[in-house]
């Protein structure tokens, strides 16, 4: 793997829980290779190799992708269901990451394809420890499948 490869790509608008998610994952030393963006037209950017990002490596993805639901531009819902529509990141694992206890919401992610559906606990500490046992496991833990290019 690449020194500079990103492992996890974090896509949550709120300032606020961005900072959480980020001081958490430094607590555990998994924040080393992490890219945050704001909405989800800059997830979709990141992710395909566009807009500002046409000039990366094409065959790098993230490990993992957290993924906020409410988000300006394109909402979580878009961006996992064009995720899930592309052959190169359809296996990508997808962590939602949001404050939406909604069943419809919950449903739709997993009907999609989300690897996991997580509501943001509302004191810093669970919060906290909820975000660094996520960064554990996929980061980690988790066995990925190979990826149809190597």
């Amino acid at each position: 793997m690449n020194s500079q490869q990103v492992e996890i790509l974090l896509v949550e608008d709120s300032p606020t829980d961005a900072e959480l998610t980020i001081r958490a994952l430094k607590k555990r030393n998994l924040a080393n290779h992490l890219v945050h963006v704001t909405d989800g037209q800059a997830a979709l950017d990141f992710l395909f190799h566009t807009g500002p990002y046409r000039d990366s490596p094409k065959d790098e993805q993230p490990k993992v992708v957290l993924l906020d639901l409410k988000l300006p531009k394109f909402n979580g819902i878009e961006v996992l269901r064009q995720l899930r529509a592309n052959e190169r990141t359809k296996l990508l694992p997808v962590v939602i990451m949001t404050s939406s206890r909604e069943d419809r919401d919950v449903i739709e992610s997993y009907k999609l394809g989300a690897n996991s559906y997580v509501v943001k606990p509302v004191d810093f500490e669970s919060f906290a420890e909820a975000v660094c046992n996520l960064g554990l496991y996929w980061l980690i833990l988790n066995q990925p499948p190979c990826s149809p290019h190597d």
